[in-house]
């Protein structure tokens, strides 16, 4: 058995219960005609063979296959099952896709049924908490104090509070990410605070600070006094190297007002300054995202008009290669306009081969798919708006059924 397994099946996860919290917005007209014929293999497959091919299934799929008769039922709660779900290498993300500023309701977009799930986050109080995921889990930070966090898995509802983390409690920005290991499902927490120090204009306080699952406990890895930059609020883990966007203070004065500053967690470069190391970023940005993909550090930007570079013009998509960024791909301008009235800043995470991009001011999901190079909206996610300024926004993270935090 892998590590975590036991936790895991402490929390009593019913998959026939949980089948009935998913409400399933589209077609299941021909799921009761499958389901009769798989039944008809129950006489044939001896229980290691069922659980390696029920394993091979979307975890919307597993759900249902629970509620099929008891004998599968009790295969896909069993801790060999999860054990064969963790020799899966990876499940395609969802989006969860939040429905207004402050409900933190929303509906979740599995990308190989194509369908879309009412689901309820656990943990997660308002939808402007900050979010990263990694491997089936998924850390929810508070937007106020930034001192309450908690680390779960949105499909089993598991879920773990951790301890407040140290330095600045109110500070002026925060990035939060998050890195876990397949093999033995600890993980990784970082949050790297800026705060303006108080009567300076230029200056800008910075502390990384880092969570180990193992240890359980906090410790403040780096600090740093930035002079006409700051951090924001973009972050991520790539192969142990931290990477988080900064943000120069002189504002639109600046042709090029990003930059990207990695840090190495194993602390070999601790002792240098990072403003140092700074790494430019390919073109002017209104905004960007920064994204793990097959441990490949992907940024998802805003392009500036080159006289207005607050003004955005288009949508590109680069791949770090060292320091050296290696364009994948532009929007193309039909899809730009499908946005509608696009703002300068959008919504964008990923993880596998797949990255979502969502306006902020609109529920349509557009999708990118780095292998094929090829983008296409999803289905229309079954919400109103409520009023006509409302603001939508999400998160992807990995499906998975046996990883607890």
């Amino acid at each position: 058995m892998m590590d975590g397994e036991t936790s895991w099946v402490s929390c009593n996860y019913d998959t026939a219960r949980d089948i009935d919290d998913y409400e399933l917005f589209s077609e299941l007209s021909d799921e009761g005609n499958q389901a009769a014929s798989a039944v008809s293999l129950d006489v044939i497959l001896p229980d290691d063979i069922l659980e390696r091919i029920l394993a091979c299934l979307p975890v919307a799929s597993i759900f249902r296959a629970g509620s099929v008769c008891k004998r599968w039922q009790e295969i896909v709660s069993s801790r060999r099952f999860l054990w064969n779900l963790s020799q899966v290498l990876s499940q395609k993300p969802w989006y969860f896709m939040f429905t207004s500023t402050d409900d933190p309701g929303g509906y979740a977009y599995d990308p190989i049924l194509r369908k879309w799930y009412n689901i309820e986050l656990p943990c997660l109080k308002t939808s402007n908490w900050f979010k990263t995921s990694s491997c089936g889990l998924v850390s929810f930070m508070d937007n106020d104090s930034r001192s309450e966090l908690y680390v779960c898995n949105p499909i089993t509802k598991c879920s773990e509070k951790l301890a407040e983390p140290p330095g600045l409690k109110f500070s002026d920005y925060s990035a939060l990410a998050m890195s876990t290991s397949r093999v033995s499902n600890g993980y990784q927490i970082s949050i790297v605070k800026s705060k303006q120090i108080p009567g300076n204009f230029v200056q800008w306080d910075l502390s990384i600070h880092l969570y180990d699952s193992e240890a359980r406990m906090w410790a403040t890895s780096h600090t740093e006094v930035f002079t006409g930059w700051r951090a924001g609020d973009e972050s991520v883990i790539c192969d142990g190297i931290l990477y988080f966007l900064i943000y120069s203070t002189a504002g639109s004065l600046l042709e090029n007002r990003h930059g990207l500053i990695p840090y190495d967690l194993s602390g070999r470069s601790s002792h240098d300054l990072l403003i140092n190391n700074s790494i430019p970023v390919p073109c002017p940005l209104t905004c960007g995202r920064l994204m793990n993909l097959k441990g490949n550090l992907v940024m998802v930007g805003g392009i500036g008009k080159q006289d207005r570079p607050d003004i955005i013009k288009g949508i590109g998509i680069w791949m770090l290669k060292g320091k050296e960024w290696q364009e994948i791909a532009r929007m193309p301008h039909k899809f730009f306009q499908g946005f509608g009235e696009l703002d300068d800043v959008f919504a964008s995470s990923g993880m596998d081969d797949l990255i979502y991009i969502q306006s902020y001011g609109s529920s349509m999901l557009l999708l990118f798919d780095m292998n094929l190079k090829t983008w296409k909206w999803s289905p229309k996610c079954p919400v109103t708006k409520r009023f006509p300024l409302q603001l939508f926004t999400g998160f992807s993270f990995e499906p998975r059924l046996e990883i607890a935090p």
